[in-house]
């Protein structure tokens, strides 16, 4: 399909998830993708840090060599699992296929549709959360540049569909609903499995306060020494600032008539407490309402603000 006709997707049913339409047609392989011991999952809901992470990961893989990691674009050096646009690009599973093992591998999916082999296999994975109220914001903005995604209509109409997981059914299609489904139910499941598998989890908040410790943290989980000297070009190269001007990070290689950077930049502002700008002081209340009673079968502490 010429890149002149996109139109944004649509949304349709996987096991109870709303997902781009177009990776239904390639879930079947996505289900039964092959893990093995050796690859490296990372996972966050949209937005979270997913692409500072993956940098991260990269670094430290090789040993904090600036040039070795500008090899290829991100999706390119760790492929996104389940992504299928059918608009001009190669699914994620088709370049996983072709790729041995150690892979570092993106996905967004919930805990319940990750393919089972990634547990049976024992496979490393990494999950990063983020605030929600920060969450929101970026995702918003994100679904405002990126053509491909469903539009995401006005900010007030966009918080309420976050917080309520609001779906109108239309038989098996979506038309009001968050691709990757909720985010409560999204970090819940993760958090929740964190100590019976083989996953470290991390949150925005912590990375942002302290990077060179949660650096640190990455580097332990797969079995790697980061000399002072290395932990300290690995922060340096991961700051917001660093990836913004980096045209192997900041996904600049996509075409502007999938991503508006009119609209938007993908690498926006990767700040914690940018939701004070976006939610009115009535907003704030009735998340903060919500949140609390939402979250209250799960004491995951997060934090709006450092």
């Amino acid at each position: 399909m010429a890149f002149q006709e996109l139109t944004r997707c649509t949304l349709q049913e996987v096991e109870g998830i709303p997902l781009l339409k177009p990776m239904v047609k390639t879930w079947e392989r996505v289900k039964a993708f092959q893990a093995f011991p050796e690859d490296l999952l990372i996972v966050t809901y949209p937005k979270a840090g997913t692409t500072w992470t993956q940098e991260i990961v990269d670094l430290i893989l090789h040993g904090g060599d600036a040039e070795e990691v500008r090899r290829a674009p991100t999706d390119i050096r760790m492929p996104f699992l389940e992504i299928n646009t059918a608009k001009g690009s190669h699914p994620g599973i088709s370049q996983l296929e072709k790729m041995d093992p150690p892979r570092v591998i993106k996905s967004h999916l919930p805990i319940q549709l990750l393919p089972k082999s990634f547990w049976e296999s024992g496979s490393k994975v990494i999950y990063v959360a983020r605030n929600p109220k920060d969450n929101v914001v970026s995702y918003f903005h994100f679904d405002r540049m990126n053509m491909i995604q469903p539009e995401p209509g006005p900010w007030s109409g966009y918080l309420k569909k976050f917080m309520e997981g609001q779906c109108e059914c239309f038989w098996i299609e979506y038309v009001n609903a968050l691709c990757w489904g909720s985010w409560y139910e999204h970090v819940k499941g993760y958090w929740q499995e964190k100590d019976k598998r083989n996953i470290l989890y991390l949150f925005f908040e912590d990375m942002k306060e302290n990077p060179a410790r949660e650096i640190q943290r990455i580097a332990k989980f797969l079995g790697h020494h980061l000399s002072e000297d290395i932990l300290n070009n690995i922060v340096q190269l991961t700051t917001f600032d660093a990836m913004r001007e980096n045209p192997m990070a900041n996904y600049s290689s996509i075409p502007g008539n999938i991503f508006d950077r009119k609209v938007s930049d993908f690498l926006r502002k990767g700040e914690v407490g940018d939701w004070k700008n976006h939610l009115s002081p009535e907003e704030n209340a009735a998340f903060e309402k919500h949140y609390v009673e939402t979250m209250s079968d799960c004491e995951i502490p997060f934090r709006f603000v450092i």
